[in-house]
């Protein structure tokens, strides 16, 4: 199967027979999440209080994959009353900055356990790109790592004296950018 399921300890077990987090490829689907402690109670409260628990058990999910609510692409979001919406929004935007993620709100007859808020999500695991991102870029290099990508690094001294658009002293793959050799 090209499927993987994911959960936390740090969540309530599922209280139905779905998967808390499903993984295919790159793409991740986050079941609904309900402002449960982890010992599956309701968080007594108002909004802000159950907004609060869903979207810390929805960042413990995301954490067990070694991923952020920045990897967050679309939320759907089910309330029992759309008028508190403004309420909700204000601990939302504490969880999210820009680009934020799509979004869909709709207002329920119910959700379970008597819950005021359940929010699922779609998320991109976009962790390798970065990675690779980041050592095209030399981010990822320090002192002493053979990186090849020069003051970038913050190194005095990595240049290796190439000449442009020459291999020069550079290892394979790698060009000549200003006297220091990148790859």
């Amino acid at each position: 199967m090209f499927t993987k399921s994911f959960s936390s300890p740090n969540v309530y077990k599922a209280i139905g027979p779905y998967s808390p987090a499903v993984k295919l490829g790159d793409f991740v689907y986050v079941s609904g999440q309900l402002p449960l402690d982890v010992e599956g109670k309701l968080v007594e409260g108002d909004i802000q209080e159950q907004a609060y628990q869903v979207l810390k058990n929805l960042e413990a999910v995301l954490a067990e994959m070694s991923l952020e609510m920045r990897h967050i692409v679309k939320t759907t979001v089910f309330l029992t009353d759309l008028n508190d919406f403004a309420a909700f929004n204000e601990i939302y935007a504490t969880y999210f900055s820009d680009p934020y993620p799509a979004r869909s709100t709709v207002q329920v007859a119910a959700l379970p356990k008597g819950a005021h808020i359940e929010i699922e999500a779609i998320v991109i695991d976009t962790l390798v790109y970065e990675a690779q991102a980041a050592h095209q870029h030399g981010e990822a290099c320090g002192c002493g790592d053979d990186c090849g990508c020069g003051d970038d690094c913050g190194c005095e001294g990595d240049s290796c004296d190439c000449k442009e658009g020459e291999a020069g002293d550079c290892k394979e793959g790698e060009t000549c950018s200003d006297g220091t050799c990148c790859g």
